[in-house]
């Protein structure tokens, strides 16, 4: 998979473009900037528009060929990120952020709830995990995401990966996507915005 990304992401169009995530961009620009954890994050999109927001930013995802596709961003942009390239399984950190951002970052179905859950451990008392993806029903769609129904979201079941936070937005919706090549058309997707409460 780490080589089909790098393949993916080593042309010189962004594949999924260079504007931020709607949702996302609805809750950055109406929170005050802080601390963001971006976990598979890509290409930089998402990171770089927090990043000139005012927002420190934290990027991980395991191509190389995104890491420096997100840099050239940065730099265009004037802003400064910090990103990894690393696994996300095995990655870790001692710190902890206001946000954790999710978006289209697939697991197979073994590996996502645990990955969910550490995501939890992440956040700050009161801090928010954001997260968009496709859910099951995207296979009817030709407008991107996995071929593998395993790999793709149900609201029950993140629910239940994010147990113990308070839930302000769990939906599935039918939505237009218009982000790059890989992203265009009609889709079925997930929207979860919940929150940390000590």
């Amino acid at each position: 998979m780490k080589e089909m990304w790098d393949e993916r992401y080593s042309v010189d169009d962004y594949v999924y473009g260079i504007e931020p995530n709607a949702f996302f961009q609805q809750f950055i620009d109406t929170n005050t900037p802080g601390s963001l954890l971006l976990a598979g994050e890509g290409e930089g999109r998402n990171a770089v528009y927090a990043a000139q927001k005012g927002w420190q930013v934290y990027a991980v995802d395991y191509s190389l060929e995104a890491q420096k596709k997100a840099f050239k961003l940065a730099a265009a942009k004037e802003v400064t990120i910090r990103y990894d390239v690393a696994d996300l399984s095995a990655w870790n950190t001692h710190e902890t952020f206001d946000v954790v951002g999710l978006f289209y970052a697939h697991f197979p179905e073994s590996l996502r709830s645990v990955l969910h859950h550490r995501m939890k451990h992440f956040l700050k008392n009161e801090g928010h995990v954001l997260l968009e993806a496709f859910s099951k029903q995207q296979l009817q769609y030709d407008s991107g995401g996995p071929r593998k129904e395993e790999m793709l979201y149900s609201c029950d079941a993140l629910a239940v990966d994010f147990e113990g936070l308070f839930l302000h937005q769990l939906q599935q919706l039918e939505v237009e996507l218009d982000a790059g090549l890989f992203h265009k058309g009609k889709a079925s997707i997930i929207q979860m915005h919940a929150q940390k409460i000590s």
